[in-house]
């Protein structure tokens, strides 16, 4: 037997394994110490090439009414799942490594001493460099922890933990640390030159993120990564409303839109470069 995949949803899988089973196709459903996920296994090992193509038509549309009407033919479509909340830690901790929960623990404690002791005593250990502390150098990446509200701060880190731990997750701790300090030191460079150093918040790695994961996503969906569509839409249409002030908000727009050229450019490299591979 050949390990196929995992995927985080048994019902989907059911019905992945129900339309192979259509295809004469012979997939097995085993759990892991993971909540909800579970591996798929091939029996017959000559098959591999065929299953991976429809595997990666699977990722693309798992929705697809071809799946749910093979569960239906199999008589598997009303088969019994147990399932729980997710919102517990253990899940949560899951989901994410050691890079997601040591940035994340690093910016709410950021802000809690920013409440503390004033925002400006803080700003001047952690924002962007002027002129002379070029010199202190983790000043380059730690604007990424500055946050000005709770709001700010909780939409950063619910993205973060989503995307960031995907990536470490499926992919590996360095490369989670590769995509935020590049994308935080070029974000950050972008934003000092509208802003000076009077800016803060981890959306320029955010940014950065959603569009390195959405890319991979579509184009090495085998990796295990992705975001919805809807997502990337939605982020280009912030970066309009950002852009024209629809709201009179004040948006970091030249750290959200180079940090999501950044990821685009680093997912690009990534995934044609492995394809070449």
């Amino acid at each position: 037997m050949i390990h196929i995949t995992s995927i985080s949803n048994p019902r989907l899988a059911q019905a992945f394994i129900d339309y192979m089973a259509t295809q004469g196709i012979d997939l097995t459903m085993r759990p892991t110490n993971e909540p909800h996920v579970v591996e798929l296994w091939l029996t017959d090992d000559s098959q591999f090439s065929v299953v991976e193509r429809e595997l990666n038509q699977f990722t693309r549309d798992p929705l697809n009414e071809r799946y749910q009407a093979a569960s239906w033919q199999t008589g598997k479509a009303g088969i019994s799942l147990k399932y729980h909340s997710n919102l517990n830690w253990d899940t949560l901790k899951n989901q994410s490594g050691p890079i997601t929960i040591a940035v994340s623990a690093l910016s709410i404690l950021v802000y809690i001493l920013m409440l503390l002791m004033g925002g400006s005593e803080v700003m001047s250990w952690l924002a962007w460099p002027n002129k002379d502390q070029y010199l202190e150098v983790w000043r380059w990446v730690s604007p990424a922890l500055l946050h000005f509200s709770l709001l700010h701060l909780l939409f950063n880190l619910v993205l973060w933990w989503y995307l960031g731990g995907q990536v470490e997750r499926n992919l590996s701790n360095g490369k989670l640390v590769e995509i935020t300090i590049v994308s935080a030191f070029f974000s950050g460079w972008a934003q000092s030159l509208f802003s000076g150093s009077h800016f803060g918040g981890l959306s320029g790695v955010v940014y950065a993120l959603i569009s390195y994961v959405w890319l991979t996503g579509e184009m090495s969906p085998q990796k295990g990564i992705g975001a919805p569509r809807g997502l990337i839409v939605i982020s280009i249409i912030w970066l309009f409303v950002g852009y024209y002030d629809m709201f009179s908000l004040n948006i970091a727009n030249a750290a959200h839109f180079s940090g999501l050229f950044i990821g685009l450019l680093m997912g690009l490299w990534d995934n044609r470069r492995k394809q070449k591979n």
